[in-house]
């Protein structure tokens, strides 16, 4: 199977039509057609549901698609590292991030000053849940993970950066809750909760609730706070989240009490020499982490 078919599947499961996607790639009907039916057989899959005025994917032709699109990926990735001049520090910086953190900024400093020094470094960011950034790493679509704890990383190289988020629960401003200091657990019981849907999150905050954990009444589970947070402004419920410092109006964070913090890693794969670029974004990020650990030092005596 060559990497042409690829391009070429791929460009008429995005138009939807052989004779759009044949113009975009400068290729006559019939030849595109050749290929499509070319590649069926090959695989002896139906990729394609052929009507009347467009084409769909079948659910093998879904499949084949996302693998298509990781191996032409791969490729686009690896010839750009090896074609960057080796005077100029250029290429490109996959990052996936497991989680929305507040360890991103510490990512975007680091980001910020490597563009500085390196203006042909180009950074691209992934979001997905932690299983999703683990198989990108491991297919080497991504250069590094960003991942809130707990997670297990026994298969990775890892550094664990100098910054917790702290949890809390989102509310409307109107709400009681909103005035006091702290949400403590039996403040909770009997209001409607939206959870991050990953297990071992779920754990960590069973732990925090304790014994009141097999009552709470759970409304809703979310993987990204903003569709959190406007459930939550449409009445679904609170949700328990970290601080992200981009509340929407009119709501309020109100912390955990007693506090519940959690740490942030990145990690990459294991026993594998990155490209230049990647391990120069590493060293930069340690600085950064250095960097941040001194501010906090210095804020704190006084």
């Amino acid at each position: 199977m060559e990497l042409r078919t690829l391009r070429y599947f791929l460009a008429v499961a995005q138009a939807k039509t052989i004779s759009a996607a044949a113009e975009a790639l400068h290729v006559t009907q019939p030849t595109l057609s050749r290929q499509m039916q070319e590649l069926e057989e090959e695989l002896g899959k139906t990729l394609f549901l052929r009507g009347k005025r467009s084409i769909t994917l079948t659910e093998e032709g879904t499949f084949f698609r996302k693998r298509a699109q990781e191996v032409v990926s791969l490729l686009e990735k690896t010839t750009a590292e090896l074609k960057a001049p080796d005077e100029l520090l250029s290429g490109d910086i996959h990052i996936g991030g497991g989680g929305e953190t507040d360890a991103i900024r510490l990512i975007a400093r680091a980001a910020r000053r490597m563009r500085q020094d390196h203006p042909h470094v180009t950074f691209h960011i992934f979001s997905g849940n932690a299983e999703d950034v683990m198989e990108k790493i491991d297919r080497d679509l991504v250069d590094f993970g960003l991942f809130i704890e707990p997670v297990d990383l026994s298969g990775y190289e890892f550094f664990r950066l100098p910054v917790k988020d702290r949890w809390g629960v989102l509310v409307p401003e109107d709400h009681p809750l909103a005035a006091k200091g702290g949400a403590a657990p039996q403040d909770l019981l009997g209001e409607p909760l939206l959870l991050s849907g990953r297990e071992l999150i779920r754990q960590e905050l069973a732990g925090w609730f304790g014994e009141a954990y097999g009552a709470i009444q759970v409304a809703a589970e979310y993987n990204l706070i903003l569709n959190a947070a406007n459930m939550v402004k449409n009445g679904v419920g609170l949700a328990l989240c970290f601080d992200l410092d981009c509340v929407a109006s009119g709501l309020r964070f109100v912390p955990l009490s007693p506090t519940l913090e959690t740490g942030t890693v990145l990690a990459w794969k294991k026993d594998q020499t990155g490209s230049p670029a990647a391990e120069e974004f590493l060293r930069q990020l340690r600085n950064t982490g250095e960097a941040f650990l001194n501010e906090e030092k210095k804020y704190s005596t006084f």
